[in-house]
């Protein structure tokens, strides 16, 4: 398979500045292709068939690339916006330039698991209604969850406008802490877990997703930190079956 583009957007898109700074960095002769030093930035090149050196550096080429970030509050599920700071902000600047956008979205005051990436179709696969991708979060509520409210969720919950929600799996993680539950759900409707919760009567105090289809956040990431997937997570998402409930 051929990956033939130009040389000063494959730079750019692989980290190396903006377009601007890669065509001055081909005009200083930084930049060689198969031993051969190239300046023009139309050049078209394939970076699997060709050795592409950066500084004396060879290129590692990524088509696609794959961010997990633990997202913190006050910050949106966007690549772009004029008043609020968004997800694509707060990465580091070696991933800017990649494209990424946020496979899904969580409320502004939510934090947790939010995938970042290029990949439009595993986007597209994580996101489809009809994959059944589950969502687990951990909440706490202002009030302790009993059996009844257990069932409803296991049941599907009539929200506020009517509509009734898939079967969601509702535990209580220590019953000494009855406020504090984890949530999985299978689709993703607007303010869809602090809707179900009002609908039994209760109100959610904090929530953070905790983990989407195979996707586990890393417990050692703190809030507002990422890291790349590794190839064994992005396999797993890539071959999973969500499809039962």
């Amino acid at each position: 398979m051929s990956e033939i583009q130009r040389i000063d957007k494959l730079l750019s898109n692989s980290g190396y500045g903006t377009r601007k700074e890669v065509k001055q960095m081909l005009k200083q002769g930084h930049v060689k292709v198969d031993n051969s030093v190239v300046k023009d930035p139309s050049t078209h090149v394939d970076p699997l068939r060709s050795i592409i050196e950066i500084h004396g550096q060879a290129l590692k080429y990524r088509k696609y690339l794959y961010v997990m970030l633990n997202k913190p509050a006050g910050v949106i599920s966007a690549t772009y916006d004029k008043r609020l700071k968004t997800v694509a902000d707060i990465l580091p600047e070696k991933y800017k330039s990649f494209g990424l956008f946020p496979a899904g979205r969580l409320d502004i005051d939510t934090e947790g698991l939010l995938l970042m990436t290029n990949d439009g179709q595993l986007a597209h696969d994580m996101l489809a209604p009809k994959k059944h991708v589950p969502k687990k979060y951990f909440a706490r509520i202002n009030n302790g969850i009993e059996e009844r409210d257990i069932e409803v969720f296991r049941e599907g919950v009539i929200l506020d406008d009517g509509y009734k929600t898939l079967p969601a799996k509702l535990r209580v993680i220590d019953d000494k802490i009855p406020d504090e539950v984890e949530i999985v759900i299978y689709e993703g409707k607007y303010h869809q877990i602090k809707r179900m919760f009002e609908a039994v009567g209760k109100k959610v105090l904090y929530l953070k997703r905790i983990q989407m289809g195979s996707l586990k956040l890393d417990e050692r990431l703190k809030t507002g930190e990422c890291r790349e997937l590794t190839e064994d997570e992005v396999q797993a998402l890539k071959t999973a079956d969500y499809n039962e409930i």
